[in-house]
């Protein structure tokens, strides 16, 4: 089954389409907006973030650092920090009532967290180097288990949560190979597990482990459990929706993400979101995920990088708590899928550079209701209207970033934290990030975008001041000072460029802010490769002045000798009707063509 059809490109359909009753209400209790609003730090690459139903974030970086955040009206706040293991950390649990935390490491150890006082209180230290870590037992349950498996073998040791730390009893013949998932399901008390061979596996969490009575099947042969080895694949994750009647799994080696009926073990929905599908999805240019090729590239690149990377295993779906939407990370962005309809009906996150690995989805109204009394209820009191808003919430990491990223119904400019930068540094930065946070302010203070109104029409720019920000910063300076106001376009070659930006029309003028002439930015991300390129036109090396050009096809061979510091984004017909205008000799047009002023937004 191929990746879902987006929604508004669905081709007419010859039978009546399925719909999903309430979908819009479903829909609007997700998260909305197309970037992330905020993004906190730790020291090292964030590899696990999960959200407990007691309002918690827990995250996790590879250096074995745990913090506990908690979920506020409108975003979260710091609550505690823990250097939980010595290793990288391979796995974390939270029970299903949202009370306890586990997590494991390489360095063969086991810590449990009290989530709702954000406390350690026990650590287990294993014989064996574990891989997945669950806990098991049903809520309200005394005894809290927790299954951890053998990264080595195919063993599965259950501890008791609170206990001594020795193991309550071991599965060693239920796998032929370690492993790679585990996930508790209370209303079947089952679990399910998938290992390193492809098999998947229910079983009652008990010394029997025997197939649990509450499903429908006696044997295997009546399910699709056989799925992962037939395709010669092993689940990476495994995720149970809010009523616990489906499932669905991630797999790093084949690309697919598959949804299953937890009751019949049957396959019901399959994505392909493999490298083969994606590029034909680009190349057939669908208006929700067409990337301009470039940036497509760059993430293609990625894409190969991460296959190789271990970190691809902590990819994850979750369902909406409708249990109707999956939602799950890929190369364009995070996609929700309606799996009724298996329609595409949001894509969040796509003009991100980052590659979104682990989510978390929050849904809940993080203030808890009081006692109301009947007048209050029905009441207009902002307050009380206010303490019942929900704020959903996508929690995200991003392959080797040490940021955590909120996707909410608030772009980064809305909300009461607009003023303040999106990418919050509760850390130390390091060097990397310091030269970020200066380019990012560079870039709001140069401004991104340059208005040409000529004679002909506007020309829209867009700039790049955090890669070329000595240029951009003579440009923006000369152009908001005035300087080019009614400079004439003097040089003129059709099917090659458009040259301005000197005061005495004639090329031979014009100087840079600093009075003198300033050496060449190159940078390898702009290139002469297209048209319509914004670049400095100059005498030699290093010898740019206010003099620029618009190229109107491409031109490789001006690569590290001219300085490229925009691109026209909308006016290219106005490019196009200055380029076919008679010329002498010199290139010179006989009608002028003004630049009236620029506006720099």
């Amino acid at each position: 089954m191929p990746a879902p059809a987006a929604a508004e490109e669905d081709p007419v359909a010859k039978k009546r389409k399925r719909a999903l009753p309430h979908e819009q209400l479903y829909i609007s209790r997700m998260p909305s907006a197309e970037m992330y609003e905020k993004s906190y730090m730790h020291r090292d690459a964030i590899n696990f973030v999960a959200v407990t139903r007691t309002d918690f974030v827990i995250t996790t970086s590879v250096d074995g650092f745990l913090k506990f955040w908690k979920k506020t009206d409108q975003g979260i706040e710091f609550v505690k920090q823990y250097r939980s293991h010595l290793g990288l950390i391979a796995g974390i649990s939270v029970s299903d009532d949202g009370l306890l935390l586990a997590t494991i490491a390489m360095d063969k150890s086991l810590k449990v967290y009290d989530v709702i006082n954000f406390d350690m209180i026990n650590m287990i230290k294993l014989d064996f180097v574990p891989s997945t870590v669950c806990w098991i037992h049903k809520r309200g349950e005394a005894q809290a288990k927790v299954a951890v498996s053998d990264a080595d073998s195919s063993a599965i040791h259950v501890f008791d949560g609170r206990g001594d730390g020795k193991a309550m009893f071991s599965i060693t013949k239920l796998h032929n190979g370690p492993v790679t998932t585990m996930a508790f399901n209370d209303k079947y008390n089952c679990v399910i597990s998938g290992d390193s061979t492809g098999a998947l596996e229910y079983w009652v969490p008990d010394e029997n482990h025997e197939l649990p009575k509450t499903v429908s099947f006696e044997y295997k042969s009546e399910t699709d459990l056989y799925e992962f080895k037939k395709c010669k694949s092993t689940a990476t994750s495994l995720t149970f929706s809010h009523d616990f009647e489906k499932f669905a799994t991630m797999s790093a080696k084949d690309r697919q993400v598959r949804v299953w009926k937890t009751r019949t073990g049957k396959m019901i929905r399959k994505y392909d979101e493999s490298l083969d599908v994606v590029n034909e999805m680009q190349q057939t240019g669908q208006k929700l995920y067409k990337l301009d090729d470039m940036e497509f590239g760059r993430r293609l690149a990625g894409e190969r990088m991460l296959s190789k990377s271990t970190q691809q295993s902590t990819m994850n779906a979750v369902f909406d708590e409708s249990g109707h939407f999956l939602i799950y990370p890929t190369i364009f962005g995070i996609k929700v899928v309606n799996t009724y309809t298996n329609k595409v009906v949001r894509l969040i996150g796509k003009s991100e550079p980052q590659r979104f690995m682990n989510i978390a989805l929050y849904q809940g109204a993080p203030k808890k209701k009081s006692n109301m009394t009947m007048a209050m209820v029905a009441s207009d009191n902002a307050v009380i209207k206010e303490s019942e808003m929900r704020d959903p919430t996508l929690f995200c990491t991003a392959h080797t970033r040490n940021r955590f990223y909120m996707f909410t119904e608030r772009e980064p400019d809305q909300g009461p934290s607009h003023k303040t930068d999106r990418d919050v540094f509760n850390e130390k930065p390091s060097r990397e990030e310091q030269t970020i946070a200066t380019a990012q302010h560079t870039k709001t203070k140069l401004g991104t975008t340059a208005i040409l109104r000529t004679t002909s029409g506007d020309i829209q720019i867009k700039l790049f001041p955090e890669l070329v920000p000595k240029t951009v910063e003579n440009f923006v300076t000369h152009s908001r000072n005035g300087y080019y106001d009614n400079v004439i376009f003097h040089r003129i070659i059709k099917a090659f460029m458009l040259q301005t930006g000197d005061p005495l029309g004639d090329g031979t003028g014009g100087t840079s802010i600093w009075g003198k002439e300033f050496e060449d930015e190159f940078h390898p991300d702009l290139k002469h490769d297209r048209p319509y390129t914004v670049s400095m036109a100059n005498a030699g090396p290093g010898t740019n002045g206010s003099q620029f050009f618009i190229t109107t096809v491409p031109t490789p061979w001006l690569d590290n000798k001219h300085t490229v510091f925009g691109r026209a984004v909308t006016g290219m017909d106005v490019i196009h009707n200055i380029e076919n205008m008679k010329t002498d000799k010199t290139d010179k047009p006989f009608e002028e063509v003004r630049i009236l002023n620029i506006e720099i937004r």
